[in-house]
């Protein structure tokens, strides 16, 4: 053990990586433990931080296993649970507290924890932990543990890039690496190998393997929530038992999958990176890139769930034509070429035969109707109208020749006149009391009556030059006089 140093380490198979950290830190914290729990004597010594709340579990029981007989007092905390009983526990004095960093900032808010006394810092996948989504956290808690100069920090991950060890400098004071094997390297044990297949056929390949090769545990990985339950679902619908797990769950669901996963309940666990980092569990078989990661450092870590602690394991890749780029920058990460593998029926371009089953809810003595595309003679097929030639003539009407009876060549005067009058076609007239039994609706006739009592042909032709020769009846004649 490199001692009062900081210290950059990768680990790559079983549980070396957390038993390269665990034991030393019980050795050196085991001498000054005493027997008295009290939180005044008993503050945080050793903080270990991990990016999920399944690996924070995980720690803290190899902590429990390697301090078994060491009166060293440890707690874990992470978000998804109340937090009342948390804070209980803390009351009462812990000495290695393993944390998620969301969780731990909230203790310290509400004053649960003090970090001021703590003399070594873990950061466990350390890669993802300073990527950009964890490092803002990752400040706000080192500016709250002691200086550099009283405080050892020892960085642990089976994968660092170039960018990564720059930015561990702000944190590191002469750092000490040590490494098991070269940079961004799976594990030997693991065959690792893919199939070329349709993007919508990804599925039904995967339900193919697992049925065909008789897989018990496979763990399978997709890139988004959403498609990790609906992968289960479909799953389930073949008649694979299936479960999935990611950041959507509550965190009893969470570990109920896992942990019926690890028992051999669940056949097929559907998960998204949140399973990649660090978890151990043992003798797996089998891992699925159902999804390539976009970025390949991720790879190494997902595969790296079986192969561990000297077993053997298969890791196989499904990629369709848009997951070729991803595919290359594996390759030239790792630095090897993965091997293709071919399933019959499955190859990119291969239209598979599903034949439509016969429609039984028709009647019998219905005719069936032709499907588009049907090579059945026209005259085969039944017909529901009755020939043309069978059809009733329906009588036309003559139209006049042209220019005759349509208005062409004649004025516009002459049609009118060959029109109905419009009394012909109006309803009955109507006559009231008054009217004496006159149709106001009909031209005027003067009546036999009327004739009888002219007036004097002088004085009819001075009234006729005067009313322009119109009779007067007889009855507006009364009236007047």
């Amino acid at each position: 053990m490199i001692s009062g140093r900081d210290l950059m380490g990768a680990a790559q198979t079983g549980t070396g990586k957390t038993a390269g950290f665990t034991l030393p830190l019980l050795q050196r914290l085991a001498p000054h433990a005493t027997k008295s729990f009290s939180p005044a004597l008993h503050p945080v010594r050793c903080l270990i931080l991990t990016p999920t709340r399944e690996l924070a579990i995980q720690v803290h029981e190899s902590v429990q296993t390697y301090g078994k007989h060491v009166p060293l007092r440890s707690f874990c905390v992470y978000g998804g649970v109340n937090i009342n009983p948390q804070i209980e526990e803390l009351k009462r004095g812990v000495e290695i507290l393993v944390a998620t960093p969301g969780r731990l900032l909230d203790l310290v808010q509400q004053k649960a924890v003090q970090l001021n006394k703590v003399q070594i810092l873990v950061l466990d996948e350390a890669d993802r932990m300073l990527d950009m989504g964890f490092i803002p956290d990752i400040k706000r808690i080192i500016s709250m543990l002691p200086a550099t100069g009283t405080r050892q920090t020892l960085l642990f991950s089976a994968t660092f890039s170039d960018e990564i060890r720059k930015l561990s400098a702000q944190f590191l004071r002469d750092p000490a690496t040590v490494e098991v094997a070269r940079r961004n390297t799976p594990a030997e044990l693991v065959t690792q190998y893919c199939y070329h297949v349709e993007a919508n056929r990804k599925r039904e390949l995967l339900a193919h393997l697992v049925k065909k090769n008789d897989w018990t545990q496979v763990l399978v990985f997709c890139k988004t929530k959403h498609g990790s339950n609906r992968l289960a679902s479909q799953l389930q619908r073949d008649g694979i038992n299936a479960d999935a797990i990611h950041g959507n769950k509550s965190q009893n669901a969470r570990i109920r999958a896992l942990e019926d996963f690890k028992e051999g309940k669940v056949r097929v666990l559907v998960a998204t990176d949140i399973a990649a980092r660090g978890l151990d569990i043992e003798e797996l078989p089998h891992v699925v890139n159902f999804d390539l990661p976009h970025i390949p450092e991720d790879y190494v870590h997902r595969i790296g769930r079986t192969g561990r602690a000297g077993s053997t394991g298969e890791a196989l890749s499904l990629v369709c034509a848009e997951d070729r780029p991803l595919l290359g920058a594996i390759e030239r990460l790792i630095n090897k070429k993965i091997e293709v593998r071919h399933a019959e029926g499955f190859e990119p371009g291969y239209a598979p035969h599903h034949p439509e089953p016969a429609r039984e809810s028709e009647p019998r003595g219905r005719a069936r109707q032709p499907q588009r595309g049907s090579q059945k003679p026209r005259e085969e097929q039944p017909r529901q109208e009755k020939p043309r030639h069978e059809r009733p003539v329906q009588p036309q009407q003559a139209r006049p020749p042209r220019g005759e009876g349509r208005g062409e060549g004649r004025s516009r005067r002459d049609r009118q006149q060959e029109r109905e009058p419009r009394h012909a076609q109006s309803p009955a007239a109507r006559t009231s009391g008054n009217s004496g039994g006159m149709d106001f609706s009909k031209p005027y006739e003067p009546s036999s009556s009327t004739a009888a009592k002219t007036v004097e042909p002088a004085a009819e032709e001075s009234q006729g030059r005067k009313r322009g020769s119109q009779m007067i009846p007889a009855l507006f004649r009364k009236k007047a006089a």
